[in-house]
Order: C-alpha cells, then structure tokens, then sequence
C-alpha cells in the first residue's frame, strides 16, 4: 500500500530516466521493478516492528455511514474532513516540491515555460488528490464495511464471491497509478504491449485476488496457503518469460494495491468477518496482499502468450523464407 499515487508515478518516472541515460538493449527492461523493490522494505519493517509487539487481542471500530437526507448535508460532511486531507496531502508533495526547487536552484535545467508546467501540474496533483482521497475516505470505507457485513448474514453468502470479483475487475480503472504504469510500458515498449492489454491482464487478475480474499473472509483459511503457493508460482514464470515482462509484472503488483484497493475492498473484507464473528487481523487483512500477488501472474502468463506469439510468427517468416530460397534454386536450374 506503501506505492500508491503519489510514489508511483516518480518511480517509474526515476527508472525511465535512468533507462534513457544508459540506452542499451537491456535498459527498457530494467527501467521497471522499481516499484516491486519499494514494496520489499516496507514488509520488512512491519514484520520487524511486530517482533517488538504482541497485543493478546484486537478490536476494530466499524466506520458508520454518516445519514444524509439533502444536498446541504452531504457538503457539509465533504467541508468538515476536507482540511484534514488537505493537510496530509500537503505534507506528502511538500518534500518533493523541495527537491525540484532545490534541483532547479542548482542545476536551472528547465525553461520558464516548464517551470510553470511543472506548477501547473503540483497544483492538479494536489487538487486531484485531496478531492479523490476525501471521496473514497469519506464515501467508500464505511459503504465497503457495511455492503460486506450485510451480504455475509444474508441467506446469499456465496454471492460475496462473484460480487467481490465483479468490484474488483472494474476497480482497477478508477486506480489512478495502473493507468500511469498502463501508458508508461505503452510508450517504453512502443506499444508492443499496449495499455488496453495490460489494462485487460489486471483487471482479471485482480477479480481473481477478491474472489479468493472472500473466500478468506468467509473460511478462515490461512493467508499462508495462497501467498506461499501464489509467489512460487510467480517466481518459476519468471524462469520463461522475456525479460521486460518480470519488472512490469512485479510492479504491477504494487500498483493494483492503491487506495481504491485499501478504501473499499479492505473495509469490505473486515465487515464480512465481523459480521460471521471471526478474526479480523487474520481473515480480513491481507486482501492488499493478495492484490498484489495475482497481477504478478496475469502479467508473466501474458508475457508466456507473447513469447509463444513471437516465436510463431519467426517460424512462420522462416518457412517463408525457405520456401522463397526453394523456389529461387528451382528457378536457377
């Protein structure tokens, strides 16, 4: 959860940038997996940090949808919490502002031109943010709890699985970073892999992941069973495939886990189990990490389908080829 919208997009920028300065055959397929290896310290930390804790229990507090019977209500709810994401948004781009005014002051690389682009964008990247964070913060945390909670004591459970699923395929669209990393891999590899299609690959992958999170929620079963059994798998793929499928695969994983993933389907995970009265911290949690484990796979099995693809289409030119070669020596004699 760590690369979200605002990491994203200077990741793989960074990693562009320095493929461009080497330029060599190699440098496209290493510009991605940044985002993977930002992903690893954060894991880490949290499994050092619990090393050092050990709560006998823990309680979560179901976020309540707040009632609204006007217009005027509904603003009023934005007003109060809007501040608060605009503080936090504020100190997250602060640190970056910075570096880029300190850069310029140094280095004065850019024109005025695009020093104003560049303040024109911190002011959209801003603005987008607090309106976007303030939605799904305020919106779609406690609707997910609360959605989740009522269909698990419903005689429909097993509808949780098809529903999760169908959220999940269309909640990669309104991820703000997939759509970055979309473009970023349509332009580096020339639209040898196009957005449409890496689009396509995450969307199945992540409807896969909230299929199986609620089958987690609703069992009990161990996140172990799924993560171990998930990254082996992802690990001998890599074995096969072409390079530049293995760092856009891995930072696949990390971008599908953004703040839709946390802001609704989390929610959606701990009000099923609270709801069927098990353990939030194991059934609930992980669903994230699940999101980012099946993009891993949907990814490099794409990548095995173009290889396979690419080596068709050089038999095929080779047979050409022979049959010309053929034809010409008849000709010959």
């Amino acid at each position: 959860m760590t690369t979200g919208p605002i990491t994203v997009p200077f990741i793989i920028a960074i990693g562009v940038g320095l493929a461009m300065v080497r330029g060599d055959k190699d440098a496209a397929s290493d510009s991605f997996g940044l985002v993977a290896l930002c992903s690893i310290g954060p894991i880490l930390a949290v499994m050092v940090l619990g090393c050092f804790f050990s709560p006998e229990e823990a309680t979560y507090e179901q976020v309540q949808v707040a009632y609204v019977y006007t217009m005027a209500d509904v603003v009023r709810e934005f007003t109060v919490e809007l501040p608060s994401y605009a503080t936090k948004v504020f100190g997250a781009l602060l640190p970056i502002g910075v570096v880029f005014v300190a850069f310029e002051l140094v280095t004065k690389r850019f024109t005025a031109r695009q020093n104003v682009r560049m303040g024109i964008g911190f002011a959209y990247t801003f603005i987008g943010l607090v309106l976007f964070l303030c939605g799904v913060g305020i919106g779609f945390a406690p609707v997910g709890a609360q959605l989740g909670g009522q269909l698990a004591l419903s005689e429909w459970r097993w509808m949780l699985i098809p529903i999760g699923m169908v959220i999940g395929y269309f909640i990669v669209k309104a991820e703000p970073a997939i759509q970055i990393l979309n473009n970023q891999v349509a332009e580096v590899t020339n639209d040898a892999i196009s957005a449409a299609a890496m689009n396509r690959c995450l969307q199945i992958g992540v409807a896969a992941s909230v299929g199986l999170a609620m089958v987690r929620a609703m069992t009990g079963v161990s996140i172990y069973w799924i993560i171990i059994p998930g990254y082996i798998a992802a690990l001998v793929l890599s074995r096969f495939v072409p390079k530049v499928f293995i760092g856009i695969a891995f930072d696949s994983g990390g971008v599908a886990s953004g703040p839709m993933t946390s802001t609704f389907l989390l929610p959606l995970c701990i009000g099923v189990s609270e709801a069927l009265g098990g353990n939030i911290m194991t059934d609930a949690f992980g669903v994230v990490a699940l999101v980012a484990l099946t993009p891993l796979i949907a990814v490099q099995i794409m990548g095995l389908a173009y290889r396979v693809k690419e080596k068709r289409a050089e038999r095929e030119t080779n047979d050409s080829l022979s049959d010309e070669t053929i034809e010409l020596e008849e000709a010959s004699k």
